[in-house]
């Protein structure tokens, strides 16, 4: 494509007279506008003043910083995703790509729990932690709607609830058999707590309309809505296999030993920050949240959490 300015200026205001704008008044408009700059366009101030520290203890501040680095992941992650899901007619190729990224994120989140894991100092930590009860990493909403785009419902339900469920569950009644929905109810008396009612009362709605939004369009549904020939593209089933495995048990596994290295002490294990039994809540071996299971041999599906990929 040339770049004479005749040509720049002609492509300009073909695209401006598209939307009904007069070229003149853009070009003017750039007269008085002031350059752009680093910390203006990454409003790098903004974002290093959203640290607010709850105790006098320097390691908060590492544990904080950690967090919001995960969620900014988070929304990568989604921003990839999303693309697929909306995308008209995705095709093995983008889909993989897409997916490739997503891992990427993700991998990028398991190898960095050695920041929480050999960051912090465990006295800190686990006076600090007081403090933030009863919060709890639990409660990302972002981490709840990567599930809900990743997959059809069922396969994130708990596992006593999994077999009762299919694509015409009531999306209210999917939602209540959701395993980390679960974790949070106490099953003999059906009492939520404290951590899952507050979770609920911010984002309950939400939740709800995005099961619903993403419940033909999430990528194991868009998976299986591909044509046959590109269903069995090496290269998508490759990289569907790999974030299944990245997301579920690779960074599972990397938060599930930064937990036992803070909180595990001999034979007894503390509660997490929410009171949650997070032994069992984090091990793929307990949850066995499974995106793609069409995906998975019957003996990796039996052994899931106990294979390498």
């Amino acid at each position: 494509m040339s770049n004479t300015r005749e040509e720049i200026l002609g492509r300009l205001d073909e695209k401006l007279k598209a939307i009904d704008q007069d070229t003149n008044v853009h070009l003017e408009g750039l007269v008085w506008s002031k350059p752009i700059t680093y910390w203006d366009y990454i409003q790098t101030d903004a974002l290093l003043n959203l640290q607010i520290q709850r105790t006098t203890l320097p390691d908060e501040m590492v544990f904080i910083m950690y967090h919001q680095v995960n969620e900014l992941l988070f929304k990568m992650i989604l921003w990839e995703i999303d693309q697929v899901a909306h995308a008209a007619a995705p095709d093995a190729v983008q889909f993989a790509e897409k997916l490739n990224r997503a891992s990427r994120y993700f991998d990028a989140l398991s190898s960095s729990f050695t920041i929480m894991s050999e960051g912090m100092e465990r006295e800190q930590y686990l006076k600090f932690r007081n403090t933030l009860t009863p919060a709890s990493g639990f409660q990302s909403a972002q981490y709840r709607f990567i599930e809900f785009a990743s997959t059809d419902i069922e396969n994130i339900a708990d596992a006593r609830y999994k077999h009762t469920m299919n694509s015409d569950t009531p999306v209210e009644e999917a939602y209540n058999n959701l395993y980390w929905h679960a974790a949070g109810t106490d099953r003999t008396t059906g009492k939520k707590t404290t951590l899952l009612r507050l979770f609920e009362e911010k984002y309950k709605a939400e939740f709800l309309r995005k099961i619903q939004a993403y419940k033909n369009i999430n990528l194991w549904a868009t998976f299986k809505n591909l044509p046959i020939a590109d269903q069995q593209q090496p290269d998508l089933i490759k990289a569907m296999r790999h974030y299944d495995y990245t997301v579920n048990i690779t960074w599972v596994m990397a938060h599930y030993h930064a937990a036992e290295h803070y909180l595990s002490n001999g034979d007894k294990a503390a509660e997490g920050t929410g009171g949650s039994n997070w032994k069992k809540y984090m091990h793929p071996r307990y949850q066995r949240r499974i995106f793609f299971p069409g995906l998975w041999s019957e003996d990796e599906l039996k052994n899931w959490g106990d294979f390498p990929l």
